[in-house]
């Protein structure tokens, strides 16, 4: 949607995370490539990369979010140590996970957008603040 705060500026695609995209099923390449713009579009300053042989990940100052396609959803792993509050309730699975919580989206699921691009910037925030670990420290 144009002129929306989810709109993302325009970034480099890492062809490797077009490629790991475009060898999805559709319902599953427009769950990613929303999830992409929405990771975008809360820094411009985010990249992409691919880790692990072949999941994209999403980066800025540590990681941010990852992407796995399974049989009948997607999972966006989240790299939040758990101390990103979830007011809304999109997190699925890794409640008690130290690294990442994870957002499974279903075909025909909508992705709360707000929720997911503040959960975003909360993580981008805390890497900044020097990650994740370090936070956890200091709490």
């Amino acid at each position: 949607m144009p002129g929306s705060p989810f709109e993302p500026a325009p970034y480099t695609a890492d062809p490797r995370v077009d490629a790991y995209i475009d060898a999805l099923p559709g319902w599953q390449q427009s769950i990613c490539r929303e999830v992409r713009d929405l990771v975008h579009a809360a820094d411009p300053e985010v990249t992409e990369t691919v880790k692990r042989t072949s999941r994209p990940y999403f980066v800025l100052d540590g990681n941010i979010c990852a992407l796995l396609a399974a049989k009948d959803h997607v999972n966006v792993f989240l790299y939040d140590g758990a101390i990103v509050p979830d007011p809304d309730g999109i997190i699925t699975g890794g409640h008690g996970n130290k690294a990442a919580r994870t957002v499974a989206v279903r075909q025909g699921e909508t992705i709360n957008a707000p929720a997911l691009t503040a959960m975003f910037r909360h993580i981008i925030a805390d890497n900044r603040a020097g990650g994740r670990r370090k936070l956890k420290r200091e709490r």
